[in-house]
């Protein structure tokens, strides 16, 4: 990723009646930062040009803004592709008739990042049927008739790398704590389970106490407030979200606490900071990258350019990518910066 691109505005707004405001971008300025600029490649060569439909969530946290930053970013790298933004939401049926926009406006593809999958499913199907190959990022829909190609995170790779680090760090022996995210996600039971099946591999240690907030720093400093209050003495904590991540240290420093390790997750630039700085309890964090969303218009200009990846012998694009979920630590937190989010 190129850290060094200037920031500048580039969004030029359209309305869409009943469905709030959509922006088109296209790549004749510059990208912000915080994108995925990865170097060209045998397909980066202009061609067709394909109008790209997004629709995701409110960015009520850093990681959702990041995820449209990647997006927009990405789009502004191809002078072939136009995005059109759908106002973010976090109200299933205004993303649906948001989504109907995109439909009506003739998209040559869609990217959704659903607000709950499940809700949005027939929103999806809608869009194949319309001939609208739709990418599913990150949040996965019912069925996969819903969608061409899914792009997200590794959720339960991302409980699994974080129980491993924290069972290497304590030796095997101790207790810990798990300070979850919204809990009627799928992706936080993935994340549970993950977590639970590597400390598995550590019989002498035992989780002791879990606490499910909601992906913001109030939430985060509550619930970990609450878990420190009932815990006086544990071993290592996992928290899912390291924007709630940063209501959780918080706590810890109003509590006056030092005597544990923590593992984030997501990958925020704060908490790269932090680990590399060594002066919390924070001591890594799991990647779950919003540079998927880069991914995502990358492979949607494919998709309506009816081209492949270069690097694959396969001449279609993949019906499913995974991210994977490294845990960055004082050792690595360089190499890994340059993809955090504000």
């Amino acid at each position: 990723m190129n850290t060094d691109i200037r920031r500048r505005a580039f969004l030029t707004g359209a309305t869409l009646a009943g469905v709030g405001a959509l922006a088109a971008c296209t790549s004749n300025e510059e990208p912000p930062p915080a994108a995925a600029t990865a170097p060209q490649g045998a397909q980066d060569a202009p061609g067709k040009r394909v109008t790209v439909g997004f629709a995701g969530p409110q960015a009520d946290h850093g990681w959702l803004n990041a995820i449209t930053v990647n997006a927009r970013a990405e789009a502004q790298r191809h002078s072939d592709v136009e995005l059109v933004v759908a106002e973010g939401s976090n109200d299933a049926a205004t993303q649906s008739a948001q989504i109907d926009a995109l439909i009506n406006r003739k998209v040559d593809v869609l990217v959704v990042l659903p607000a709950d999958g499940k809700q949005l499913t027939p929103a999806g199907r809608k869009a194949m049927d319309a001939g609208i190959p739709v990418i599913n990022l990150d949040r996965i829909f019912d069925s996969p008739q819903a969608y061409r190609t899914w792009v997200g995170g590794d959720n339960y790779r991302m409980g699994v790398n974080a129980g491993n680090y924290i069972g290497q760090q304590l030796k095997g022996q101790g207790t810990v704590l798990e300070l979850a995210g919204i809990d009627t996600l799928e992706l936080t039971a993935q994340r549970t389970q993950g977590f639970d099946d590597a400390l598995a591999n550590y019989p002498g240690i035992r989780k002791v106490g879990r606490a499910a907030a909601e992906f913001t720093v109030p939430t985060g400093q509550a619930r970990m407030a609450e878990l420190l209050q009932a815990h006086p003495q544990f071993n290592a904590i996992w928290n899912h979200d390291d924007d709630q991540g940063v209501g959780a240290l918080q706590a810890v420093r109003q509590a006056g606490r030092s005597d544990f390790l923590m593992v984030g997750g997501a990958g925020s630039k704060a908490a790269m900071e932090a680990i590399k700085s060594d002066n919390s309890v924070l001591k890594a964090t799991v990647l779950y990258p919003p540079t998927m969303a880069a991914s995502a218009v990358r492979l949607a200009r494919l998709l309506g350019q009816a081209k492949g990846v270069s690097d694959l012998a396969e001449q279609e694009i993949p019906a499913s990518v995974t991210t994977f979920s490294a845990v960055v630590t004082k050792e690595n937190v360089d190499k890994y910066l340059p993809v955090s989010f504000e």
